[in-house]
Parts: C-alpha cells; structure tokens; sequence
C-alpha cells in the first residue's frame, strides 16, 4: 500500500513540475507575429504582416521628456526600412497621464513635429490588467526587469518572432549600442 502511494506521489509531483515546462513551451510557440492592434488610422495593424522582419516596438506619449526620441526613431526607420526594420510607435497613457486624448491628435503631434512616417497604433494600455496581449506575452518573455517602467519603453523582436532585446526610456535610438543590436537582429536569417 504504501508503494502504490508513494508512486501515485511521484507521478503527480511530476506532472506538476512538468506543468510550467509545458506552458513554457506553449508560450515560445507564440510569437510577436501572432498579435495585431487597432491602428492610429483606424484600421488592423497586423503584426502577421510584418512576418520574417525586425520590429522595434516602442510605446510612446506625446508630452513626456522622451517624446524627443521621435526623432531619432524616424532615422531608425529611415535608415533601416529597407534593410528589414519596422518601427511601430504604440501611444500609450499609461505613465503620468502624457498622451494626447485622441488619436487624430496624436496622429497630427507625430506629423507636424517629428514627420513621422512609421506605423502607430491607437492609444493603447501597455500595463495592468487592460494591458493589450502583446504587451503581456512580451513581458512575459523579459521578465520584471524587462517590463516597461515608463514611455519610450522599447522591445527588438527578432525576425523569428521571439523578443531578442529590449531596452529601457534613458536609452537613444541613435546610440551604437542600440544600432548593433538593431544590426545584428537584421543579420540573423528569416526562419523558413
């Protein structure tokens, strides 16, 4: 009797402990090309689209000290677009309350000031339990440390789809650090 318990016990503590290494696997199966977001203009912004390319997802406001990196998100594109790069601006009113109230008024801000020409999505909550679901799986991916703290948070999605790099508000788009890692995620091979 106490064998046949004491296996029962061992079975069920492994699948237990199995448990997270499956959810773990169900979760790298999904990638950033699973997701799409309402975009500035109204329509679907599939990420699905953009399959076998390099995303660098930033989530953006239009009166934060950061909004300055705009610019130097507009030279990334610009320098990058052809070689596989996509930028996608998220706006979002999540960190103290710095995003216009419409998106039409977000869409105009990024135009006159920083000529922006890169896909946005509409005003998108990135954090608590209205956070859209790529925000959730991406902070799943990088863990508490990777999760954005503040505006301008950005995520480097390799062209396999899987978070290769993030980086936090303090860091300029237009630092080598930041172009290396943009650089070497645009040398890696589209999976077939």
């Amino acid at each position: 009797m106490f064998r046949k318990a004491f296996f029962a016990l061992l079975c069920v503590t492994g699948l237990m402990a199995s448990a997270p290494l499956l959810a773990g696997q169900q979760q790298m199966s999904v990638s950033a090309f699973d997701f799409s977001f309402p975009s500035i203009e109204g329509a679907n912004l599939d990420l699905s689209d953009y399959q076998g390319r390099v995303l660098l997802i930033v989530n953006t406001a239009s009166r934060c000290g950061f909004t300055r990196q705009y610019s130097a998100l507009q030279n990334l594109w610009s320098a990058y677009r052809d070689k596989g790069l996509v930028v996608i601006g998220v706006p979002s009113n999540n960190f103290g309350g710095q995003e216009l109230d419409t998106e039409a008024e977000v869409k105009q801000f990024c135009e006159v000031n920083f000529d922006i020409d890169f896909p946005m999505t509409a005003i998108t909550d990135i954090k608590g339990a209205d956070a859209h679901e790529f925000y959730k799986w991406a902070g799943a991916q990088v863990g508490m440390l990777g999760k954005p703290k503040w505006n301008f948070h950005k995520f480097l999605v390799g062209r396999d789809g899987q978070i290769a790099d993030w980086f936090s508000s303090v860091s300029e788009p237009d630092s080598p650090k930041f172009r290396s890692a943009i650089e070497e995620a645009l040398a890696q091979n589209s999976p077939s």
